[in-house]
């Protein structure tokens, strides 16, 4: 957008960065204490030329949305306000920017609207909409509760939408970008219902707009939930499902409970537990930690109690403590989620296990011991390696500090015993980064990003297959796909597109000063990342031969060794 890149180019970083570190110029550079974690000695660095940052003590990096995002908590979109207001950019009102944009909006939102009503009609009027209020009743869920969450029902019909919106003079494109209906395989201008046989959880912003649909299939479809995908007025893990209900009573409570779905959420809030959330049943995100956030300074993650909640629970933990909020963990008897463990027990024996959340520590101590517990003082090390991993806090932080104390004191082990380990783990990891990309890569990564004029030389002689299996896959085909549409691929566009940790490695590859790159250098790197994906695919073989071989199965290493053969030709042939 022209916009992003007016901010980009107005906006200085050097600015930005100083309003959170002193920085002083060091040749071309300027460095400072990195402002995202404690430090004695300056490891920060901002180029301004570049307009990029990097900490090569935490790894943090980006560019400056990526610098206000994170110190501020704040979303692209809120990052891209700041700046704009800071700089006074005025930022094109929403309908001068793209009057098509708005009407696109307006009529997406009309159609949920109108989908909320046709769902709605479906559960209460229909003889399949009967068998979907059998099953909400089989799960206690009463007709207040639905009536309150607006729950409906979609048909198992591949058109019954398409056809109520067709009498309305509603075009199939229409609504395939509003999320509910899906192009034919065979035939483009065919389309079909997205939400088909399933009972309808809608999904609201905080100003109560219906902007996207959830859907339990009641016919053990696969999957068993399916959610609207991305939309012109929906963006996935950026809502918390039935916020717009229950925000004040959370604000009031001070303390939010955070489940995993809609049925949880509808359970607890039909119980008169109204200070809860969900998480639409996928990964929590740091936008929806910073949502919940407005509204409340305490959390408690009630995700399901198997082991693959224990795991969600886990991820989740992180973004809080990035936050630098400690969670409570409730884990309910015998591992049941909530919706489950009130239809059995009922909301007083919920209360009893509320109020005794698991304090974080106890959570982690249990999940990282070994299950014939823990036997030397190695082991207890490694528990404490492993709570401070996927806490991600900083010892020489005063939460970290004082986390890292707790740790110690609740496995018995000296203070200053951790905190040698987790510096040795550290520097470790410090080695490890100072080699994330080989020679080749970093150095094509640079010119890429650096010289579009370059890069279009290399991708004319570009593959797939050249990249595959190599760390900076995932950015080389970001890059590429967008090469192959005809665009130019921004580093803001790279961050939110790539894992973070990715990102930060690439900011400080492209900090580092190169030569003046060349077409011939650039070939070169093509040419050196081609014949190391040969040669990794050639050590899988092998290894899967030598496995073969071992267990006798001789009679599938036939096709393997084809394979091995090809692959040293194709490398000698380089």
């Amino acid at each position: 957008m022209e916009i992003i890149d007016r901010i980009r180019q107005i906006a200085s970083i050097i600015e930005i960065a100083s309003q959170y570190t002193t920085l002083k110029k060091r040749g071309k550079k300027y460095i400072g204490l990195c402002p995202f974690h404690s430090e004695k000695g300056p490891s920060f660095t901002v180029d301004e030329e570049k307009q990029l940052f990097h900490c090569f003590g935490c790894g943090v990096g980006g560019d400056v949305f990526s610098l206000i995002m994170k110190k501020e908590n704040l979303s692209f979109p809120e990052a891209l306000k700041y700046l704009a207001q800071k700089y006074n950019i005025p930022l094109p009102e929403q309908r001068k920017l793209s009057p098509q944009a708005l009407k696109l909006e307006e009529q997406i939102y009309k159609i949920n609207e109108e989908t909320l009503g046709f769902f709605k009609k479906n559960l209460f009027s229909t003889r399949e909409g009967e068998k979907a209020l059998d099953y909400l009743k089989k799960r206690q869920i009463s007709e207040e509760t639905i009536q309150k969450l607006k729950i409906g029902y979609a048909l198992n019909s591949w058109n019954s939408l398409l056809t109520f919106f067709q009498g309305k003079g509603v075009k199939p494109a229409l609504l395939e970008k509003a999320g509910l209906a899906l192009p034919g395989q065979r035939k483009k201008e065919e389309y079909y219902d997205r939400f088909r046989g399933r009972i309808i959880f809608p999904i609201f912003s905080l100003t109560g707009k219906v902007v996207a649909f959830g859907g339990r299939t009641v016919f053990d479809a696969d999957p068993k939930y399916l959610n609207s995908p991305d939309t012109p007025v929906y963006s996935k893990g950026q809502l918390l499902y039935g916020l717009h209900l229950t925000k004040e009573a959370i604000r009031e409570a001070g303390e939010i409970i955070l489940v995993e779905g809609y049925t949880d959420f509808s359970a607890l809030y039909q119980a008169g537990i109204t200070n809860v959330a969900a998480s639409l049943g996928t990964s929590l995100t740091s936008d929806q930690v910073s949502l919940a956030m407005r509204f409340a300074s305490k959390v408690i993650i009630n995700y399901d109690g198997d082991s693959a909640g224990k795991i969600a629970t886990s991820r989740a933990i992180s973004l809080w403590f990035e936050k630098e909020i400690e969670p409570k963990i409730l884990i309910l008897s015998e591992n049941l989620d909530p919706d489950s463990f009130l239809r059995k027990y009922g909301i007083i024996q919920y209360r009893n296990f509320m109020n005794r959340s698991t304090p974080l520590l106890d959570f982690l101590v249990e999940r990282f011991t070994p299950k014939n517990g823990i036997r030397s003082a190695e082991e207890k090390v490694q528990v404490a390696l492993n709570i401070m991993k996927i806490t991600l806090i900083n010892p020489d932080t005063i939460m970290g500090s004082e986390y890292l104390k707790k740790i110690a004191e609740r496995l018995g082990l000296n203070e200053d015993v951790v905190r040698r380990s987790i510096t040795v783990k550290v520097s470790e990891k410090k080695n490890e980064e100072t080699e994330f990309f080989s020679p080749a890569e970093k150095r094509l990564l640079q010119i890429l990003l650096e010289d579009k004029f370059i890069a279009r030389y290399v991708f004319a002689e570009m593959q797939d297959k050249d990249f595959e299996g190599l760390k900076s896959e995932p950015i080389i085909k970001i890059i590429y796909d967008y090469f192959k549409k005809d665009k130019t691929c921004a580093f803001h566009e790279l961050c939110r597109e790539t894992d973070p940790s990715l990102a930060s490695h690439l900011s400080k590859a492209l900090l580092e000063k190169g030569k003046v790159p060349t077409i011939e250098e650039a070939l070169d790197c093509l040419h050196t990342l081609r014949k190391m994906t040969l040669q990794n695919r050639l050590k899988e073989l092998q290894t899967e031969i030598t496995r073969l071989e071992r267990k006798g199965e001789t009679d599938k290493i036939g096709a393997l060794l084809g394979q091995r053969q090809d692959i040293t030709k194709q490398i000698l042939s380089l």
